[in-house]
C-alpha cells in the first residue's frame, strides 16, 4: 500500500495545526487590543471632557464673580461704559458665554445705548425673540449679570434677495 504524498499544510507530526492555532490566537489578542484601545480612548476622551467641563465651570464663576461686584456701577461716561462693556462682552465671547437678560431670560450681548438724559448712557440685553432684535433693559448703572452658555447660531433662511431667474 502507499502512502499519501505529505500535505504542504500539514504535517504529521502537528506542527502546522499548532501554527494554524497560533495564528487564529495572534489574531483574536490583536483585535481584543484593537477593541481595549477603543474603550481606552473613549474613557480617555470622556475624562478630558469631564475635566473641561469642571474648568469652564471654574471660569464662568471666576467671571460671573467678578461682575458681580460691579453691578450697580457706571463710569460716568458714554464712551468708558461702551469700553467696559466692549471688554466684558469679548472675555464672555472667548469662553462661549453669553449674559442672561434680566427680564426674560434669553442669552444676550450687553450693550450701552445713547438715551436722552443719560450722558453715560443705559446698560441694556440686545436678544433675538421670535426672529425679532429686541432689547430690554435701560439702567444707567451696571445690572446684575449672570451667565448662560452661547446658544448654537440659527442657521438663515434665504431672504429673498437676488432670487432673479435667468430668462
Amino acid at each position: 500500500m502507499t502512502t499519501p504524498p505529505p500535505d504542504d499544510r500539514a504535517t504529521f507530526d502537528g506542527h502546522a495545526g499548532a501554527d494554524n492555532q497560533a495564528q487564529a490566537n495572534h489574531s483574536r489578542v490583536n483585535h481584543s487590543q484593537a477593541v481595549t484601545g477603543e474603550i481606552d480612548a473613549r474613557a480617555a476622551l470622556g475624562g478630558l471632557q469631564q475635566e473641561l467641563n469642571r474648568l469652564q465651570r471654574s471660569i464662568r464663576i471666576a467671571i460671573q464673580q467678578q461682575l458681580a461686584s460691579m453691578a450697580g456701577q457706571s463710569l460716568g461716561s458714554i464712551a468708558a461704559n461702551r469700553e467696559l462693556v466692549e471688554t466684558i462682552q469679548a472675555m464672555l465671547e472667548n469662553h462661549g458665554l453669553r449674559v442672561r437678560c434680566n427680564e426674560c431670560g434669553h442669552p444676550a450681548i450687553l450693550r450701552v445705548s445713547v438715551r436722552p438724559g443719560c450722558a453715560s448712557g443705559v446698560f441694556v440685553f440686545d436678544h433675538t425673540i421670535e426672529g425679532r432684535r429686541t432689547f430690554h433693559g435701560g439702567k444707567t448703572v451696571l445690572p446684575l449679570i449672570q451667565l448662560v452658555s452661547k446658544p448654537p447660531r440659527k442657521k438663515r433662511a434665504p431672504s429673498g434677495k437676488n432670487t432673479r431667474v435667468a430668462s
